[in-house]
């Protein structure tokens, strides 16, 4: 009995149910004393014998020759190339693959490790056949990442995309945002030193600079920030009166920021800007403020009445003491008032004696 094994083939012999060695291309004769099998193998597939375990024939050192075995332990997975090109992940198990077509190559992650090794391209991350293999965390260009390994802070990440295995370790990644951020204190209610209520709208301008300050080592940074903001309003405006407060309200954002000032390591911040947006008094305080300004404004408008009859007065007096030193003037005075006169009379009729001129002045004269 012959057989004949094809190049893209090996045979595997079978004596009486035993393997017995591999047979390579060509034509075999088998032996006619036992019961013979051969079991054909493609060797661009997986080394795969159906209900027979690999080890039975890894004794075969000269098959051995031809095969390339990977044995995956439990903690491990393992990328498997071919000819440099990944083809499949395998999971804990022993594998064998044909070496005779093919070159492979293999790459053992161990799942006790998620990280990536520098070694593997990003790219075959991009493959199908690692679905469901990896997880993938982005930290964009205005952010610091902090990575976390079950729960325990590893180190900071630089803006870019990051690969990890899926392992029973847990990744994590909490991200700072870098940009300058803006904290608001809307209506916030203050007592000046002189028992006003007010409320004031402030906002405040900073930025993260040490990540692992602001979210490993305090809780709620923003809102103890908010909270030192409003103790430092509280003591700027609870020293000042009213009025002065009024007068100096550029100046109470300058006040506060050189007092966030002294806080920035403390929160790993950098403290920007902080500024009054505006003062909203009760209803009854401004009526009182309308009630004061319109007073003053009213005071003002009488003031500057008095001082315009006062320049008119003088001006007057200094008219009359000329045209009493001139008699001349005091006469082209009365004729300036006989044109005016004369300018808004329609008919002008004559009786009795004298000149247009003398009458006309008699008729102002008797006005007068």
């Amino acid at each position: 009995m012959k057989t004949e094994i094809k190049n893209d083939e090996r045979g595997l012999l079978f004596l009486d149910g035993n393997y017995s060695r591999c047979l390579k291309p060509g034509k075999h004769k088998l032996p006619m004393f036992a019961l013979a099998e051969v079991k054909l193998l493609k060797v661009d597939e997986p080394f795969s014998v159906q209900d027979k375990n690999i080890n039975l024939f890894l004794e075969d050192e000269e098959l051995k020759q031809e095969l390339d075995i990977i044995d995956v332990q439990d903690d491990e997975i393992v990328l498997h190339y071919e000819d440099k090109k990944l083809v499949q992940v395998l999971r804990s198990g022993k594998y064998a693959f044909w070496n005779v077509l093919k070159k492979h190559g293999f790459k053992v992650i161990r799942l006790d490790n998620p990280l990536v090794d520098e070694s593997i391209s990003k790219n075959i991350f991009l493959n199908p056949a690692l679905s469901g293999f990896f997880q993938v965390h982005e930290v964009f260009s205005h952010e610091t990442g902090l990575l976390f390994l079950n729960n325990v802070f590893q180190n900071t990440l630089k803006p870019g995309k990051y690969y990890f295995w899926n392992t029973p370790v847990s990744v994590s990644v909490l991200k700072a945002d870098t940009r300058q951020l803006q904290l608001d204190i809307a209506g916030q209610e203050i007592l000046t030193e002189d028992k006003i209520s007010l409320r004031l709208n402030f906002i405040c301008h900073y930025k993260i600079t040490n990540p692992i300050k602001a979210l490993l080592e305090i809780k709620g940074y923003d809102q103890q920030i908010y909270i030192l903001l409003q103790l430092v309003l509280r003591e700027y405006v609870g020293m000042m009166k009213f009025d002065d407060l009024l007068k100096k309200k550029e100046e109470i954002g300058s006040f506060v920021l050189d007092k966030l000032k002294e806080k920035e390591k403390e929160f790993g911040v950098e403290f920007i800007f902080a500024g009054v947006k505006d003062i909203v008094l009760p209803g009854e305080m401004k009526e009182i403020l309308n009630t004061v300004l319109i007073a003053e404004k009213k005071a003002q408008a009488n003031l500057i009445e008095r001082r315009e009859e006062t320049a008119s007065t003088r001006s007057l007096l200094n008219t009359a003491r000329l045209m009493e030193d001139n008699p001349t003037l005091l006469k082209l005075k009365e004729l300036e008032y006989v044109e005016k006169i004369c300018s808004k009379i329609g008919n002008i009729s004559m009786v009795g004696g004298g000149t247009v001129l003398e009458q006309i002045l008699s008729l102002v004269k008797n006005q007068k």
